[in-house]
């Protein structure tokens, strides 16, 4: 497949186009903040691991941000926007593993084809991760070409194009535009990280409800729950071919429910209570700032290990009901290649945020019938309800009214067991 020019027109490859690797290492920054968080809570020598971290400012990315704040042990003042990027990009990875970064017409280039940003509010803490589709068309602003200078607008392009167009700061100026959010923090990763990165996790529990051979990643899973760490996890967060409804929108539910998996170990005293995995972790996310090419660049409000800390404690005590992961709402063009964004819906999910007000979801749990839930789980940190009165069945205080989104928007909260769905 020949390299996408941006200005030559959109990319048209929503429902055939061929596998890119949205993966765990959107997840790896997630990682790393909840890492130092745990070794600082642990007592473990925390500043042992700052020359470590200081790595992390040497290939940081000016997104135009705000100033950094004074550093200082405590949570985050205000609310915080964090944008994580994986792309797709071919350069350190192995050959043997990914035989299209063989391919001449194949691998060069630079895609966002994943993109999530993170929205933790300000007191009382809440976490929304909205999940934007790579072939959402969107226009993209002008963006700085690093050289001084300035790319011209576009009009509206598959979302993908916009880091191949203008690298990271891009990519940011281009959700600002769509959600009207300003975003004070960004990261990206390229793909080799997440053989490493699930190995250094010990695993992520995975449910498929029937049984999965794709040829397309080579996975193959029985009907039941899977503890996926190296390839396999790999494989389970590209897969699109033999679940839902075979398109992007069902890989990303399929990708929350590894997030939301995620989430659920890191916040239990499985890991939180164990340095060694939790230095570990660490160490190994940093590495790929490391690496060369190096496989993790953040912006640089964000390169900094008592930001870090500071986000991660704004966010660790939130309950498991109170951490959504949701889908921009999108309809398909009528050749179901690309998807167009429904600007009205997803409006009211901003203005929710904006409003720092609990959301309450009431469409389904995925946009591509890609997982179904099978349960909930209590979070364990989660403070008891009074004996005197009557536990309300969410976590929301009592003077806090949940939005009812538009049933358009599709997610899942941490609380809620997953299950992919296998193609039928």
């Amino acid at each position: 497949m020949a390299e996408h020019n941006p200005e030559s027109g959109p990319l048209a490859r929503h429902a055939v186009r061929r596998e890119r690797h949205p993966l765990l290492r959107v997840l790896s920054i997630l990682g790393v903040v909840v890492a130092v968080l745990g070794v600082s809570a642990a007592g473990v020598a925390a500043y042992a691991v700052w020359d470590t971290f200081s790595a992390l400012g040497e290939n940081s990315v000016d997104i135009g941000g705000e100033e950094a704040l004074p550093p200082s042990i405590g949570e985050i003042e205000g609310g915080v926007n964090l944008l994580l990027v994986g792309s797709d990009s071919c350069e350190g990875q192995d050959v043997a593993l990914f035989p299209r970064c063989a391919d001449p017409d194949d691998a060069p280039g630079e895609r966002n084809d994943v993109t999530m940003l993170v929205h933790i509010s300000d007191e009382p803490r809440h976490v929304t991760v909205v999940s934007f589709p790579r072939d959402m068309l969107v226009p993209i602003p002008s963006c700085p070409d690093g050289q001084g200078g300035s790319y011209s607008a576009m009009s509206p392009q598959p979302l993908n194009a916009s880091y191949q167009y203008g690298g990271l700061t891009c990519t940011v100026m281009t959700i600002e535009e769509l959600t009207g959010e300003q975003i004070q923090f960004a990261g990206a990763i390229r793909w080799t990280g997440v053989i490493d990165m699930s190995d250094a996790v010990g695993g992520v529990d995975v449910c498929v409800s029937g049984d999965i051979n794709d040829p397309h990643t080579g996975l193959s899973l029985t009907a039941g729950t899977h503890t996926l760490q190296g390839v396999e996890a790999l494989q389970f967060l590209r897969i699109r071919h033999g679940i839902g409804d075979g398109s992007d929108l069902g890989r990303i539910s399929n990708q929350q429910q590894f997030m939301s998996s995620l989430v659920r170990k890191l916040k239990s005293d499985a890991v939180l209570s164990n340095p060694g995995v939790l230095f570990t972790f660490a160490t190994t996310a940093i590495g790929l700032t490391r690496s060369d090419p190096p496989q993790l660049v953040l912006s640089s409000e964000l390169a900094n290990p008592t930001r870090m800390v500071q986000i991660a404690m704004a966010a660790k005590d939130v309950p498991f009901e109170d951490i959504v992961f949701v889908q921009y709402p999108t309809e398909y063009t009528s050749d179901y290649i690309n998807v167009l964004p429904l600007r009205d819906v997803a409006d009211q999910l901003f203005a929710a945020l904006a409003a720092n007000q609990p959301i309450q979801l009431t469409g389904e749990a995925s946009q591509g019938s890609g997982v179904e839930v099978t349960g909930e789980v209590t979070d364990p940190a989660a403070s008891p309800a009074p004996s005197d009165s009557a536990a309300p069945s969410d976590s929301a205080a009592p003077s806090e009214t949940r939005v009812a989104l538009p049933s358009e928007i599709a997610g899942t909260t941490a609380a809620q067991v997953t299950c992919t769905v296998a193609e039928q």
